[in-house]
């Protein structure tokens, strides 16, 4: 735990640091910290790396969410990409294969979690339906107006990382999530995407 500990006081320490006029695009950010957290006297070799990993991935996503900075050719699907770390373009083609091999059962649903897919902008941050028999220990918790909330352990875990030589992503491993079990949606009179 101490070492996450570190690991966050030197990502605060590196965003309270910078000054914002100065480094005033994308990549002149995400070169201020990574130089802050290499040069982080508290900080051990393997902690530095964690956090490198992190910024790594941030960096990539939000050059992909505010189309910015340095392009490159993926080796893959020859599309300009904006990520290092993975190909955006390949994401959204491996998801779009797959639209097939997964149903919620209902279509507006799927067309909501499609539409989500294709505007995906990491590996690690993918909307996508679960199905109930991937959840185990599923335990009430609460309840809202429109819906109860359960915790569960989701057993193949969420979209992580991109596999370059498999061109598929790779899950977290089992992980636990918050459920809502919508309850009355003809009263919410439309707008369930809204309490999704």
């Amino acid at each position: 735990m101490r070492g996450v500990k570190a690991q966050l006081d030197a990502i605060r320490r590196a965003n309270e640091s910078m000054d914002w006029e100065t480094y005033n695009d994308l990549t002149k950010r995400h070169e201020f910290r990574k130089q802050m957290i290499l040069n982080d006297k508290v900080l051990t070799e393997e902690n530095k790396t964690v956090v490198m990993k992190t910024f790594n991935r941030l960096y990539d996503h939000d050059k992909v969410l505010h189309n910015e900075g340095i392009k490159r050719s993926c080796e893959n699907c020859q599309e300009d990409c904006l990520a290092i770390y993975y190909c955006e373009h390949c994401i959204r083609n491996y998801l779009k294969a797959n639209f097939s091999n997964w149903t919620s059962e209902n279509d507006e649903i799927d067309k909501l979690i499609q539409k989500y897919q294709m505007e995906s902008l990491a590996p690690n941050r993918i909307v996508e339906w679960i199905p109930y028999n991937n959840l185990q220990n599923i335990r009430y918790l609460n309840e809202g107006e429109f819906s109860e909330i359960y915790l569960a352990t989701w057993i193949n875990g969420f979209y992580n990382e991109w596999d370059v030589k498999k061109q598929q992503i790779i899950r977290s491993g089992t992980c636990p999530v918050i459920l809502k079990k919508l309850d009355n949606i003809e009263n919410i009179n439309g707008n369930w995407p809204e309490e999704f």
